[in-house]
């Protein structure tokens, strides 16, 4: 049997340095995939349809859509125009909207984390609130801008479990965790073939999975891979992301 860890892709943020276009991965991510999954991390440029994704597919054991400053173009799930001066990154979804399903129709196991679990609800036809914080009887989701880094990704709030939901067996059975909470958008439908796997206090949609995909496919609003080993739950939810790509990669491995 192979010794090599399996290798998960991170679609990049595509931004500007100077006036360079550059593709950028969060550091936290990459440590995260390394630490908690036992893989490695492997930066996938957002370049659409130049990708070539299914030779890139056929190159990964797994797909990570990590977490980001731009928000979903609102365009693409038919919602009205941003307030001005919102943060969009047009390369990264002409990549990781078709690539989610792809991925997903080709058993590979995904992890989408914030703006990737945004991503992952569009991509299957859902809905997305943006600015949570203005509508009646929901909580502010965002983080306090003025605190620092420890403090912004400290717990927030805590968010239901689904009973018998595959969160709350990774859970040990609890029917409640604490997670941190740094966001300005969320679910507002959900899209197709995603079952709903946790809830803030205000009924906010915090964690979904895909039903029918033959691996993992989960994501989360939250942000598990902030200091990942100290908490025992995001140390948990990597491992079995970890072990699904293994498998992915054996199974792989015995097709040929």
């Amino acid at each position: 049997m192979s010794t090599q860890r399996p290798l998960i892709g991170i679609p990049a943020d595509r931004r500007l340095l100077g006036d360079q276009p550059c593709h950028i991965v969060t550091e936290k991510y990459l440590l995260a995939v390394l630490a908690a999954a036992d893989c490695i991390p492997v930066i996938v440029p957002s370049i659409g349809d130049e990708l070539a994704m299914d030779e890139l597919l056929g190159s990964l054991h797994g797909l990570l859509f990590m977490g980001s400053p731009s928000n979903v173009e609102p365009h693409r799930y038919q919602g009205s125009p941003s307030v001005e001066g919102t943060l969009h990154d047009r390369h990264r979804d002409d990549t990781t909207l078709p690539l989610i399903p792809k991925a997903v129709d080709a058993g590979m196991p995904v992890f989408g984390i914030c703006r990737g679990f945004q991503e992952m609800n569009v991509a299957f036809g859902g809905t997305l609130c943006q600015r949570l914080h203005e509508q009646p009887g929901l909580m502010d989701h965002r983080e306090d801008t003025d605190q620092p880094i420890d403090v912004r990704y400290g717990p927030a709030h805590r968010v239901n479990l689904v009973p018998g939901g595959y969160l709350q067996q990774l859970a040990g059975g609890a029917s409640e965790i604490t997670v941190n909470s740094l966001h300005w958008q969320g679910v507002q439908t959900l899209g197709r073939g995603l079952a709903i796997e946790a809830t803030a206090p205000d009924g906010v949609i915090e964690a979904f999975r895909v039903t029918d995909a033959a691996s993992f496919a989960v994501a989360v609003q939250w942000h598990p891979e902030w200091r990942v080993l100290e908490n025992p739950f995001s140390r948990a939810l990597f491992g079995a992301f970890g072990a699904a790509c293994r498998e992915h990669k054996q199974s792989a491995r015995s097709a040929r």
